[in-house]
């Protein structure tokens, strides 16, 4: 017995496409969450991440509206 031919139309196509990019983006993200999580939950010494200094606290002082 033969397989039916697929019918591959345009709108199937992009239908997989934008599915096949959401898992892709979901995947990437979940990667992404656990390779920057830090050990136990504990900031590491000398990490370079987000910190509020007084340049930081002017400009929201001054960016309120």
């Amino acid at each position: 017995m033969k397989p039916a031919p697929r019918n591959l139309s345009r709108r199937n196509f992009l239908l997989a496409a934008g599915a096949g990019g959401a898992v892709a983006t979901a995947a990437l993200m979940n990667q992404r969450r656990n390779d920057t999580a830090p050990a136990g939950g504990k900031k590491t010494a000398g990490s370079t991440g987000y910190h509020v200094t007084e340049h930081i606290r002017n400009y929201y002082r001054t960016a309120k509206v």
